[in-house]
């Protein structure tokens, strides 16, 4: 009866919509969906730790799992900016001449870097693998909040190059090689790599037995509101002139390297809530 009454009211509202009877700013929308998100999933944390029954350890870990929730929202505002800022600069700023020949507009499409990142996935996820298990093997592989701390770090890498970029446009007028997006692509492929693969494997080693399954659920959360931070994010790149472009590429970096090295700073603290999970 209540999942009927939930789909009756959604039909209710696209209708509302199609006719355009209500509007939606979909800015305030994102916004308003953003913080919506992230007072949902504090409120859980809170209502976890205060009303959850949990042990000394439990609390801690739990923590844990609130701290690299909030540094995965942040990491993914930024590399999800593959499809719109990263690629109105290759539409705009990037010289797509090379195979010109072979297209009818003298130039291959903006969309083709975004294989880039896929198939640097391909080619460095498995050396990634061979990497941990060897640095393992020898007591040498980085805890948890160290992998996330180097997955921020180089998403900043990337954006301090794009900076560069955008500011070698501005200063000669004129379209940059393809390279500067290739190497930003690069390195937020290593982020992508240290951060992305551990996070919801740390999420169900530290999360209460009784709570794993909402716990699995509200990290996909994170995700969510790093996508949404991203396309507010890009909202200003459409709006703002070529002139602001590397300060906002430079504001990226200083969010992305100001939590990348809070969490370097605190590894140790963290590792130490976290126990002796591995």
């Amino acid at each position: 009866m209540l999942l009927g009454g939930g789909v009756g009211l959604l039909v209710v509202v696209v209708i509302l919509l199609l006719t355009r009877a209500i509007r939606v700013n979909p800015v305030q929308l994102a916004r308003g969906t953003g913080m919506l998100i992230l007072l949902l999933a504090m409120s859980f944390f809170a209502w976890l730790l205060l009303f959850g029954r949990l042990s000394r350890v439990e609390r801690r870990r739990v923590v844990v799992v609130a701290v690299f929730f909030l540094a995965s929202a942040v990491f993914w505002s930024g590399f999800e900016q593959a499809g719109s800022t990263l690629n109105l600069f290759a539409e705009r700023y990037t010289d797509r001449s090379f195979l010109g020949g072979f297209f009818p507009a003298g130039e291959h499409p903006a969309g083709y870097y975004q294989s880039v990142n896929a198939l640097f996935i391909l080619l460095l996820a498995p050396w990634f693998g061979w990497l941990w298990i060897t640095l393992s093997a020898r007591l040498l592989e980085p805890s948890a909040p160290l992998k996330f701390a180097f997955g921020l770090i180089f998403l900043a890498a990337g954006f301090a190059v794009m900076a560069i970029g955008s500011f070698r446009v501005l200063q000669s007028a004129e379209k940059v090689w393809p390279t500067w997006l290739i190497l930003t692509y690069l390195f937020h492929t290593f982020g992508e790599l240290c951060l992305s693969p551990i996070g919801l494997s740390w999420v169900t080693k530290l999360a209460p037995a009784r709570f794993v399954g909402q716990m699995m659920g509200l990290w996909f959360t994170a995700t969510s509101l790093g996508n949404l931070m991203s396309g507010l994010i890009a909202g200003y790149f459409g709006k703002e002139s070529l002139q602001s472009m590397p300060g906002q590429y430079l504001t990226m970096v200083e969010a992305a390297l100001l939590v990348g090295l809070l969490l370097a700073l605190f590894a140790r603290p963290i590792k130490r809530m976290i126990g002796d999970v591995k």
